[in-house]
């Protein structure tokens, strides 16, 4: 019965109601102590004593709060000091949850790192489509016909694309229902959509360095543009017409979320069903897996080379650029546990945030290298 929208969980789900047959009591100069017995080892930080709100949540019969109550602990006993008499009750909430101050930073950077990246992908890519630097006529050509150029460009696409659907799911989670699910569909699609095009880019970096003899692949491009665009809007559409609830409203909720009635839960337009956000990972999972084998194979394939060829400096920056082509940094979100959750969680932010600003930066270094090969090589 008294259940909010997040399904917050209490301490052996018990509510305890007090009440006066006169009315409400409210404000009272020494609050009423409310005891808690448990037999569970409890991290004191996460258990919240609460009241019952009626009406408070928005779209729902009331929530939970803890205004007019303090709580303090001591051995099996969660003792509760409240200035109001209604329903109470101690909330359980969760281990490693971020703080206010912590998700307000997080929110922050990720807005800069993804305004960065959106930018400099706008640029790279109107750049590539309109560039007219001087060079000659055969080098053109064969740039416009390298597969290689055209998948870097259909990944940074896929990026620029999930940069600013993620930017638009916070401000649209205040808005409508339906337009926030096509949001929330846009962003899944454009995630899964950017996975695909690294697990693209890590296949054609493994033809070039394994398969080193003359490889014809009909319709390679429009093959890969089905798999790593196709499929992942396939799966979303099918989602969203066959099970519309997978996509809503997704509340962050934080370590003192209850403890002051002022505060709302960050929310964002995402998924809302458990089983699509592990199919999720486990898509991620498979791919990141078989990316980072292939940059492992460049890596011993690179340490090869070193040893004829003292060029250490230039294989480190080839290592890094592929790090984020291949999207490698992806594999942090597997790591959010125990003392790695606020170290993991801001290099997770830091890192994916801005990984196509990196993405143009080492793009840029490698066309201008190729370039001034290209004008040495004329000018012999």
């Amino acid at each position: 019965l008294l259940q909010d929208a997040h399904n917050s969980s209490v301490l052996n789900n018990d509510v305890l109601g007090a009440f006066l047959p006169s009315g409400h009591v409210a404000g009272l100069s020494r609050p009423v102590t409310i005891q808690f017995w448990h037999d569970r080892v409890l991290d004191t930080s996460n258990a919240t004593c609460v009241f019952w709100q009626p009406g408070a949540g928005a779209g729902s019969t009331g929530s939970w709060s803890g205004a007019g109550c303090n709580t303090t602990h001591r051995e099996g006993t969660v003792i509760c000091h409240c200035d109001h008499l209604t329903y109470f009750a101690v909330l359980l909430l969760p281990v490693g949850a971020l703080s206010p101050a912590q998700l307000a930073s997080l929110t922050h950077i990720s807005t800069i790192g993804c305004s960065l990246s959106a930018a400099a992908i706008l640029c790279t890519l109107l750049l590539c489509c309109f560039s007219s630097t001087p060079c000659p006529p055969p080098s053109c050509r064969q740039r416009l016909r390298d597969n290689t150029t055209r998948i870097h460009m259909h990944l940074l696409a896929a990026l620029l694309l999930l940069n600013c659907s993620f930017l638009l799911s916070t401000p649209l989670a205040t808005g409508a229902e339906g337009l926030c699910q096509v949001t929330a569909a846009l962003l899944h699609a454009s995630l899964l959509c950017a996975l695909a095009w690294m697990a693209a880019e890590a296949f054609h970096l493994l033809l070039l360095l394994v398969k080193v003899y003359n490889i014809y692949i009909q319709h390679y491009l429009l093959k890969l543009c089905l798999f790593a665009w196709g499929l992942p809007t396939l799966a979303v559409v099918a989602a969203f017409v066959f099970k519309g609830d997978t996509y809503g409203y997704h509340t962050i909720s934080t370590s003192e979320g209850y403890r002051n009635a002022t505060i709302v839960p960050s929310a964002r337009c995402w998924l809302t069903s458990p089983p699509a956000h592990y199919t999720t990972l486990c898509y991620a999972g498979l791919i990141l897996l078989f990316n980072m084998l292939v940059l492992g194979r460049v890596a011993m394939i690179l340490r090869r080379i070193q040893r004829q060829k003292a060029q250490a400096r230039k294989d480190w920056v080839t290592v890094l650029g592929l790090t984020c082509l291949l999207g490698t940094t992806w594999g942090l979100a597997f790591f959010r546990f125990g003392i790695f959750l606020i170290p993991q969680v801001y290099l997770f932010t830091i890192l994916n945030s801005l990984q196509g600003l990196f993405i143009c930066l080492w793009y840029a270094t490698v066309h201008r290298r190729s370039k001034q090969g290209s004008v040495s090589n004329t000018s012999r």
